[in-house]
């Protein structure tokens, strides 16, 4: 009777259908290609051949066997993804795999993880923790969570698995914050009871505590939905309290019969202080806060009341000084005054505010002057929203995540206190370079790397729903998400479509040049586009029926990602023009950044694509310094309104430390940021501020990134 030798040295029975079986995984895999017969025949062969030796094999022999088999039939694309697999359970089985990492980060040669997210300081201590911690994390979800074909597909550059480093926690990716909720029915942090505000600035103070608890227990981006909305009751409970001083100030200091006119006028004036202190409070404590996570929280707020809504007023007052604090930004430690990263603004373009007229427009003009000095806010346009979320208007979950709409049991739809459990993306790029311009090899290719990027997404939801609301209670317990009972599951919350599990995918435009020579945005590219849109949004819609679980289509903001899958596939393809030798991909569905292309043709074709990406999208134009004409921002803004949900612009907004120059610092030609002034490339003297993807960033980026961000010509 034949014997194999395993790894451990025991002896079992030789069997042929194990190795068949192994032969076709790889075959199925993400890089594999499947031959009808050859498994088979291969298993029967090496049979054959240990049988002719006249001693037991090992498993370590047999592997090999099966790999050189493979190229002796013309499967080297299998041979590959079997080696590989082998190679990752074989890392499965280590242990201390994780030194030369984390050595790597604590001598800041570990650049890949150092430069990972703009916004987190890879060189302070508090950040490395959180980095490290990433490092342990990821490996053990590598060995012990996450099955080998994911691994292998990540690894290949086929998927991505995105926050691989938090998946061995209880963690979910991002949320809109019940706020609304928490203020009024109060909240408990730190085991501390909060009660209901009665005031604006102390409703501002309770609202950065929430963000930062928030923050601390999840890994992705918040949003408040309606900041002004909300906060506004507690504007009005300021002004009664003021009104109520000066009638007493007048009746009891003064002597006076109380003059309500001129008490009015006085509570307002001290009302509009309180709110440009609160704002004050919000804008510094998010940008000096700290997290779990190594960097100031990744908050967005929302701006959108509407003009029949009870606290208008209130609610118009605090917008406009979110706008002006912003255009003025905060002092850095220069003692000049610089954009912050964060919050991200967005504000919402509707009837009443977009049009010259509307009661409103002021404020629009004043957020086009922010925009056209600090970037932010975006723009949401309320009519384009509407159109594709039947009818609603609410904010994104940090920059670009979408919610789908869901109703209570009562029929009323929810956004507040939902959130999004993860995303895993598609390379678009690698299957065009597989399928080697053949547009129906390229949709089979697709459909197999689908069926693998639903297996690593369902995975987060078995990490999940067992899941009780005491690994985070700020989320579970007291209000952010839901108000469950200690020890209770979540379970009820990952389906039935209230949380969203997002398919992401990158490089539409390199996918395209390589299956149809062309870019997206000619007639034959555009169509190319829209039928990958179609099939992705297919398997969306299956997806959903099969599981009851919210999955939705996510436009990939890629900050590392971007030069992570095309770093794979230069090394694996070579250099391909238009494609792997820019050392980058595009955005999701964005026109290519080189590409000339007109601010309002840009929109009104990335619009088509907004409509299908209903999980996640964001589009951009490349603005140049036009804080003096601010009209000219208006048109494009009101352009938005008309054509497109969901747009933004960007801008260069530098400063020197050394000399003092405010302008754009440049990249040089050794690819280092250099003052155009004093030449001055020391990082830790330059503020350098870029749209990232959806977001600013402002601690560098990597190499890939940074090319792109050079190559991006202005749209204007």
């Amino acid at each position: 009777m034949l014997e194999v030798i395993k790894r451990n040295g025991q002896k079992v029975p030789f069997d042929r259908d194990k190795i068949t079986i192994a032969i076709e995984k790889a075959m199925n895999s993400s890089s594999g290609v499947y031959e009808e017969g050859q498994a088979a025949k291969i298993a029967g062969e090496i049979e054959a051949y240990a049988a002719s030796i006249h001693k037991d094999m090992t498993i370590y022999a047999i592997e090999d066997q099966v790999y050189y088999r493979l190229l002796k039939y013309n499967n080297p694309a299998t041979a590959r993804a079997y080696e590989n697999y082998k190679a990752i359970q074989s890392f499965k089985r280590q242990t201390n795999t994780t030194d030369n990492d984390v050595f790597g980060l604590l001598n800041n040669t570990n650049l890949e993880v150092l430069n990972e997210n703009s916004n987190k300081n890879g060189h302070v201590v508090s950040t490395q923790r959180d980095l490290i911690a990433g490092e342990v994390s990821k490996d053990i979800a590598r060995r012990k969570l996450i099955p080998a074909d994911i691994v292998q597909a990540h690894d290949s550059g086929a998927i991505h698995f995105h926050d691989m480093d938090y998946i061995i926690q209880p963690m979910f990716n991002c949320c809109l914050i019940n706020l609304e909720d928490m203020l009024a029915n109060g909240t408990v942090i730190n085991g501390k009871k909060i009660d209901t505000p009665k005031s604006f600035q102390v409703a501002c103070t309770v609202t950065t505590q929430i963000i930062a608890q928030v923050a601390s227990g999840q890994y992705g981006g918040q949003s408040i939905n309606g900041i002004d909305r909300i906060l506004a009751p507690y504007v009005r409970k300021s002004f009664k309290k003021y009104m109520s001083a000066v009638v007493e100030e007048q009746r009891e200091v003064y002597g006076i019969e109380p003059d309500m006119e001129k008490a009015e006028e006085i509570a307002w004036k001290r009302t509009k202080k309180e709110i440009k202190d609160g704002i004050q409070t919000i804008q510094y404590q998010i940008n000096t806060l700290m997290t779990t996570n190594g960097q100031a929280p990744f908050v967005t707020l929302f701006m959108y009341f509407q003009p029949d809504y009870e606290y208008a007023k209130e609610a118009a007052l605090i917008d406009e000084e979110l706008l002006r604090q912003r255009i003025q930004g905060i002092k850095n430690d220069a003692n000049v005054y610089v954009t912050p990263a964060f919050p991200k603004l967005i504000y919402v373009l509707d009837e009443h505010n977009v049009r010259e007229g509307s009661p409103y427009f002021y404020l629009t003009k004043l957020a086009a002057e922010c925009t056209a000095k600090r970037m932010y806010p975006d723009y949401i346009s309320a009519k384009k929203m509407r159109e594709s979320y039947e009818g609603n208007v609410f904010s994104p979950m940090g920059c670009r995540s979408f919610l789908s709409p869901w109703k209570d049991a009562q029929g009323n739809y929810k956004f507040d206190g939902r959130f999004n459990m993860g995303v895993v993306s598609l390379n678009l790029p690698q299957i065009g370079i597989l399928a080697d311009g053949d547009e129906e090899k390229f949709f089979q290719i697709l459909d197999k790397r689908l069926e693998l990027c639903k297996k690593a997404l369902l995975l987060r939801v078995e990490l999940l729903k067992k899941v009780t609301s005491d690994v985070s209670p700020i989320h579970w317990q007291y209000g952010a998400i839901a108000r469950l009972q200690p020890g209770e599951t979540i379970e009820k919350f990952i389906y039935g479509g209230y949380a969203t599990l997002s398919l992401g995918y990158i490089g539409m435009y390199e996918a395209t040049v390589l299956t149809k020579h062309c870019s997206h945005t000619t007639p034959e590219g555009r169509k190319f586009a829209m039928r990958i849109m179609d099939d992705l949004n297919a398997h969306i819609q299956q997806w959903k029926k099969e599981t009851n679980i919210g999955f939705a289509l996510y436009g990939t903001p890629a900050e590392n990602l971007t030069n992570r899958f095309c770093k794979i596939d230069k090394a694996r393809f070579g250099s391909i023009a238009n494609v792997t030798d820019k050392d980058y991909y595009t955005n999701s569905y964005h026109v290519d950044v080189r590409e000339p292309i007109n601010v309002f043709d840009k929109f009104s074709f990335e619009a088509d694509f907004e409509d299908k990406s209903t999980g996640g999208c964001i589009s951009y134009a490349e603005i140049p310094n036009m804080s003096h004409n601010i009209p000219a921002v208006l048109t494009m803004i009101q352009y938005i309104y008309d054509h497109i949900a969901y747009g933004e612009f960007n801008t260069k907004l530098d400063y020197c430390h050394e000399c003092g120059f405010d302008g754009e610092i440049i990249l040089n030609d050794d690819n280092q940021w250099e003052c155009p002034r004093c030449h001055n490339q020391d990082r830790n003297k330059l503020t350098v501020i870029r749209r990232t993807c959806g977001y600013l960033g402002e601690n560098f980026w990597n190499e890939g990134r940074t090319q792109e961000i050079t190559n991006r010509v202005l749209h204007i």
